[in-house]
């Protein structure tokens, strides 16, 4: 698999004849000083915010999975009428009724901060998703033969009725409050401007008169000199200059980034989006007094403003809360289905040499943040390397003999679903690397040049290189090629689907042992 690349012609500097003129560049004498000014200015920016919307989005989907399942086992004990339950009945009626409601719920976008801030739209969704559910089961049971009509009448009809009443209930206190927030700015998400010309100006105004509230705007990058800036963007702080978004981007938790070029300016376009591509930001083009005329479905819209969109996060609000809950259900589900196995091999590791049971070391996240991952101790306590500076080799004498059998089954990892349920890893995601791995002598980084790309997402206990045979050492280039190029394909093919698959297949691929030890 090769690895994927934005596609973007080359940026060989600025045009031609603009070397050296102040427009862009600054001379390396004001170096030091820029840089300072960033740092200040990246230490002051505002927290990011305290409500966090995938936060909200996900609870919302916990709490409308509560409603579908609590309300079908009241609604179908109360249907029995004191007779004994019917646990495959209701098993099978739970799992099918609440696929069908959730998967229409987020069909009709009902899982939006702006769709859950609509309380008639989202009465009339949850209406309509109840009723569905139901009528399919029923005609489920209709169509297998199910011959007690009137205790499946009585079940559906008390499921649609409180299934709706509750669900309707919490919507109507959480529009009101998403309303507030958002008038508040609670909810704004964190913005950044790139360029400080007319374009910008522009773009400012029309999105303070019509997007209010929904961005917090930090501040504005651009490479001339303050003084030649418009004078109107003088209460927008300039946080420094293009080469300094990246790492601004990533330490001030920015969530959405505006270039505001005219679209002529192609050259610094693609100059900027080169820097940007392996970030998790959503990057959008301003499209105003573009002469390009799209349909309204091309742009993205924020207020009346029109976008056109260049880069978006791997995952989606919505998409995030699903996932975020499903690997902590899991995990805890796992943890304690596999509690025999985790104190065997606890019991295991502290009988066969001396030390802690737990090893914890150093490794790269989410947007390139460094975190403890757990792993069960399987080196000599006087020989672990906490940075991973020398990988593990076949035969290597720093490891324990026990310590080798839980490397070839990769029961040392069992200890990471703690850090799923801390919200530190997923189940299935980019395995997090140490912080000195290295391929052939050299960094990661230094190796393949879209590395942090896969830092997009949140890293994961499994993944799909490590299902395709990219696990264990990187002792050549191709290796660690390989495994990133598969990282990159699962991030931009992500869904739930997907990480089923690759879960169900990490068993059959442990057992082979293939390049473990």
């Amino acid at each position: 698999m090769s690895l994927p690349q934005p596609s973007f012609p080359e940026f060989d500097g600025p045009p031609d004849g603009a070397r050296g003129k102040a427009e862009f560049y600054f001379a390396d004498l004001r170096a030091l000083a820029r840089r300072a000014a960033v740092e200040a200015a990246q230490q002051d920016a505002p927290a990011p915010r305290a409500i966090s919307q995938p936060a909200i989005i996900g609870a919302t989907l916990l709490f409308d999975l509560c409603a579908f399942v609590g309300a079908g086992v009241l609604s179908h004990m109360r249907a029995l009428g004191g007779d004994a339950p019917e646990p495959t009945l209701l098993i099978w009626g739970l799992a099918l009724a609440t696929a069908v409601g959730l998967f229409t719920l987020q069909a009709r976008w009902t899982y939006t901060i702006r769709a859950l801030a609509d309380f008639p739209r989202q009465a009339m969704n949850l209406a309509l998703a109840f009723a569905l559910a139901v009528a399919i089961w029923d005609a489920d049971c209709v169509i297998s033969g199910f011959e007690r009509t009137a205790f499946l009448r009585q079940w559906s009809l008390d499921w649609f009725a409180w299934g709706v009443s509750a669900t309707v209930a919490s919507r109507a206190v959480l529009a009101p409050l998403l309303r507030a927030w958002t008038r508040r700015g609670a909810l704004a998400r964190r913005t950044v401007i790139v360029g400080g010309g007319e374009q910008a100006l522009e773009t400012i105004r029309r999105l303070e008169e019509s997007g209010k509230g929904a961005l917090e705007i930090l501040g504005v990058f651009d490479d001339r000199n303050p003084t030649r800036l418009p004078d109107a963007l003088g209460r927008y702080r300039l946080l420094g200059t293009f080469d300094d978004l990246e790492s601004f981007c990533r330490n001030a938790r920015v969530d959405l980034l505006i270039i505001a070029f005219p679209l002529t300016a192609e050259r610094r376009i693609l100059h900027i989006l080169q820097k940007l591509w392996a970030l998790p930001v959503d990057v959008r083009i301003s499209a105003l007094g573009s002469k390009l005329r799209l349909r309204d479905r091309a742009y993205h819209f924020i207020g009346d403003v029109p976008f056109l969109p260049a880069f978006d996060k791997p995952l989606k609000d919505w998409e995030v809360a699903l996932k975020a809950m499903f690997d902590r259900c899991a995990a805890l589900a796992l943890i304690v289905a596999l509690s025999p196995v985790l104190a065997a091999v606890a019991l295991g590791v502290k009988l066969s040499s001396r030390g802690p049971i737990l090893f914890v070391q150093k490794r790269y996240g989410f947007n390139n943040e460094e975190f403890g991952v757990y792993k069960f101790r399987s080196m000599y306590v006087d020989q672990c390397d906490y940075s991973a500076a020398h990988q593990v080799k076949r035969g290597d004498s720093r490891v324990t003999p026990f310590g080798g059998f839980i490397r070839r089954t990769s029961l040392d990892e069992l200890p990471q679903l703690f850090n799923v349920l801390r919200g530190e890893l997923s189940l299935v995601g980019p395995r997090p690397h140490a912080l000195k791995c290295s391929a052939a002598g050299q960094a990661y980084e230094a190796v393949v040049a879209n590395y942090f790309a896969r830092h997009r997402v949140k890293p994961g206990i499994t993944g799909w290189a490590q299902i395709n045979g990219w696990r264990g050492e990187t002792d050549t280039v191709e290796k660690i090629e390989q495994r990133v190029a598969h990282d990159l394909h699962y991030i931009e093919h992500w869904s739930v689907w997907l990480d089923l698959g690759i879960l169900l297949k990490t068993p059959f691929v442990v057992l082979t042992g293939k390049n473990a030890f």
